[in-house]
C-alpha cells in the first residue's frame, strides 16, 4: 500500500482568508462568529453565524468560469488555489498530469432559491441563464474545480452531512494508497446564507446567546445552548509519498489513518459507540494507539447531546492520557460540510507551528469530559500526531489520523 502525504493546504473561513490569518486566529483564540440582522428579519430564531467574506474573483477568473460558481464553489476555488500554490502545482503541471478531485458538499440552496424567484417573476425558463444549473447541482464544487484547474482524474462529490469533508480526505487517500491516483485535490465547502440554514434553525439546535456572539459556541461547556452555523472552504493536495519526493515537494503531513462507521439509529441521534468505532478504526489503520496521539481535534459542535456522546467515546480512548483535546468550532462555529476538511487544515497548521489551539469559552467542563486533557488556552507544544473527528446527520462518522513525516 502506498503512503499518502499532504503537500499543500488552503483555507477560506470566518477566522481567516489564508493560512497566515487562520494560524494567527487559532493561536490567539479569535472567534469568527457574528450577528446577522438579515437572518432575524428572515425569521430565524438565532441570527448568529460565522462571518465569511465573499471573495472578489473578477481579476482571478474569466467571466465564463465565474458564472457557474455557487457561493461555496467560490470559497473552494480560493482554498484550492492556495493549496496548489503551496504544493508547487501550476497550470502547466495540471495540463500534463492527471489529478483527481473529491470535495465534500451537501447543499447548494442559494441558487435554487434564486432560480425559483426568477421563475415566479419571469415565468420563462429561457431567462434563467446557463449558470444556475451548474450552481444548483450538489456537485457544483468539484465540477467547477475540475473545469478551472483542468483536473482529469477521479471527480465526484462526497455528500455525507457534517462528515463530508473528512470522508473526502479518507476516500482520496484510499485512491492513492491503491495506486489508482498519484495526486487528488480533496476538501470541503459550505455555503453561508440564510437559505441554507433555515431548516436547521427550525430544529432549535442553534445557540440563542445573541448578546455576545463570540461566546456563543461553547463545546464541552455545561452552559452550552446550541451550535452556531458557519462555512467557507478548505482544500488539501494529497499525493503519493514517492511521487512527492521525486518532484521535490515539501511534505506537510501524512494521512496515515482513516476510520468510519454508521450509527444505524435515529437520523439525528449521535452515538458514543459509533464515534468510538470510527476513532478506533482510524487508529488501527494508522497502526497507532491512543497513547501515541498528541492532539485530538474533537467534532464537538456545542450541542448538549452531541458533545456528551463524543466525550464518552473520547474518554474511553483518551481519558487520563496525554493527548490534548479541543474543538476549534469554539472559534469557527460549525462549518458543516467543510468541517472535516477545515479541521484537518487547522490541525496541520498546529503541527507546523507547534501549538494546540484553545477550546475557547470552556469555563465549566461537562462531567463527561472531566478526565480529558482539555486545552482551555493556547498550548505551545510540538504536535506530531493528530486525530480529527467528524460526525453527521444520518449517523455517518469519520476520523482521520495525521502525523508529521
Amino acid at each position: 500500500m502506498k503512503r499518502v502525504v499532504v503537500t499543500g493546504i488552503g483555507i477560506w473561513s470566518c477566522i481567516g482568508r489564508d493560512q497566515h490569518e487562520v494560524t494567527q486566529s487559532l493561536r490567539e483564540g479569535c472567534s469568527g462568529i457574528g450577528y446577522d440582522e438579515a437572518r432575524r428579519e428572515y425569521g430565524f430564531r438565532s441570527p448568529l453565524t460565522g462571518v465569511v467574506e465573499t471573495p472578489d474573483l473578477k481579476n482571478l477568473l474569466h467571466r465564463r468560469l465565474r458564472v457557474g460558481l455557487s457561493q461555496e464553489a467560490m470559497y473552494a476555488y480560493m482554498a484550492s488555489r492556495e493549496a496548489f500554490e503551496q504544493a508547487g502545482i501550476d497550470e502547466q503541471y495540471l495540463l500534463e498530469h492527471e489529478v483527481g478531485v473529491l470535495f465534500g458538499n451537501d447543499s447548494t440552496a442559494l441558487p435554487t432559491v434564486e432560480m425559483h424567484e426568477a421563475m415566479l417573476a419571469k415565468h420563462d425558463t429561457a431567462l434563467l441563464g446557463s449558470g444556475l444549473i451548474f450552481q444548483s447541482m450538489n456537485s457544483t464544487v468539484n465540477m467547477n474545480l475540475s473545469t478551472i484547474f483542468h483536473l482529469r482524474g477521479i471527480n465526484f462529490s462526497v455528500s455525507a452531512a457534517c462528515a463530508s469533508g473528512s470522508h473526502s480526505i479518507g476516500i482520496g487517500a484510499m485512491f492513492i494508497r491503491q495506486g489508482l491516483q498519484q495526486m487528488v485535490l480533496v476538501g470541503g465547502a459550505q455555503e453561508v446564507n440564510p437559505y441554507a440554514m433555515a431548516a436547521f434553525d427550525a430544529l432549535g439546535t442553534f445557540s440563542s446567546r445573541v448578546s455576545d456572539p463570540a461566546r456563543a459556541s461553547r463545546p464541552f461547556d455545561t452552559d452550552r445552548d446550541g451550535l452556531v452555523p458557519s462555512g467557507g472552504a478548505a482544500a488539501l493536495v494529497l499525493e503519493d509519498y514517492d511521487h512527492a519526493m521525486a518532484r521535490g515537494a515539501t511534505i506537510l503531513a501524512e494521512v496515515c489513518g482513516y476510520g468510519f462507521s454508521s450509527n444505524g439509529g435515529g437520523i439525528s441521534q449521535p452515538s458514543s459507540e459509533g464515534s468510538l468505532i470510527a476513532m478506533q478504526r482510524a487508529l488501527d489503520d494508522a497502526q497507532m494507539t491512543a497513547d501515541e496521539i498528541d492532539y485530538v481535534n474533537a467534532h464537538a459542535t456545542s450541542t448538549k447531546q452531541g458533545d456528551q456522546e463524543e466525550a464518552i467515546a473520547l474518554t474511553h480512548l483518551f481519558g487520563g492520557k496525554r493527548a490534548w483535546v479541543s474543538s476549534t468550532k469554539s472559534m469557527t462555529g460549525h462549518e458543516c460540510w467543510m468541517a472535516g476538511a477545515s479541521e484537518a487544515v487547522y490541525s496541520i497548521l498546529m503541527m507546523q507551528h507547534s501549538f494546540v489551539a484553545p477550546n475557547i469559552n470552556l469555563e465549566h467542563i461537562d462531567p463527561a469530559a472531566a478526565t480529558l486533557r482539555m486545552a482551555t488556552e493556547t498550548i505551545d507544544t510540538p504536535v506530531h500526531t493528530v486525530l480529527s473527528n467528524s460526525f453527521g446527520f444520518g449517523g455517518t462518522n469519520s476520523a482521520i489520523v495525521l502525523r508529521t513525516v
